[in-house]
């Protein structure tokens, strides 16, 4: 179900032996950075989900995990081991359960009983052991069904299964594709880049907190532009402004499309 995201299919072996990433690997360690914007877009404007508000998130939380890993190896000793943000083949979701964090929702991301699920996930992959935390063991989804209701394109399938070929995400940032599927006409309501239509949903997240992280300051543009501005923006301009966005994973010509797609 992952459409033309081939590189989903790949390197097995590593999404479930962390050692084939970091030899000698003996602990995973699961970290989370709040995202959840100070601010929100003007009303009527091409929707951007909210994880694109600010700078690219793989910038900064690179940083952090390479300060952390520093600051461990100062406190105990020599480790050895390596941080991934989307940089590898791991699996995320699946160790921040196993590391006691949250719970896999319906929607395919994971939930926090404290502050929802508006979280970047950070994986440190270390060749030590550690004092391990017990996996979350419930799951406070219970029969609510929102998430699966109020999804535009059917993506959030039952037993917690995700159709990303039919989701808005990955039409209007993954699809290399010049056109778009027309049996999605209609379909996206207002979103542009990604969509958070089930976490606006879910329930748990009104438990979110603004992020104060200064790297998601909400670029002014995303939070102001008209269908008409962003429509009218060069290449040259939309590259000045979103080069260290996550936006211009679409690129000029992705968005434009998305902004047709959108009109007609």
């Amino acid at each position: 179900m992952h459409g033309t995201m081939q590189y989903m299919e790949n390197y097995f072996d590593l999404r479930t032996d962390p050692e084939k990433l970091v030899p000698g690997a003996k602990s995973v360690i699961t970290l989370m950075q709040n995202y959840y914007p100070t601010e929100k877009q003007n009303p009527d404007v091409p929707k951007i989900s909210k994880y694109a508000y600010g700078k690219d998130y793989h910038l900064s939380i690179r940083e952090k995990l390479k300060q952390f890993l520093h600051e461990l190896n100062e406190e105990i000793g020599t480790i050895n081991g390596r941080g991934f943000v989307d940089s590898a083949p791991v699996l995320e979701k699946a160790w921040a359960a196993k590391s006691g964090l949250g719970w896999v929702g319906k929607n395919g991301i994971l939930i926090t009983k404290q502050s929802g699920s508006f979280f970047f996930l950070a994986t440190l992959i270390v060749d030590i052991e550690l004092a391990y935390d017990s996996p979350f063991a419930k799951d406070y989804c219970g029969s609510c069904n929102k998430c699966i209701d109020s999804c535009p394109t059917e993506a959030i399938t039952p037993n917690k299964v995700i159709n990303a070929s039919k989701c808005i995400s990955y039409y209007t940032i993954e699809l290399k594709d010049a056109l778009i599927d027309e049996t999605m006409k209609n379909k996206f309501e207002g979103w542009m880049f990604g969509c958070d239509i089930c976490q606006d949903v879910c329930p748990w997240n009104r438990f979110s907190t603004p992020t104060n992280e200064i790297a998601f300051t909400p670029i002014p543009e995303v939070l102001n532009l008209t269908t008409q501005e962003w429509e009218a923006m060069s290449e040259e301009t939309f590259k000045t402004i979103f080069k260290d966005s996550p936006i211009k994973r679409s690129k000029h010509k992705g968005i434009m499309r998305n902004l047709k797609f959108l009109r007609e």
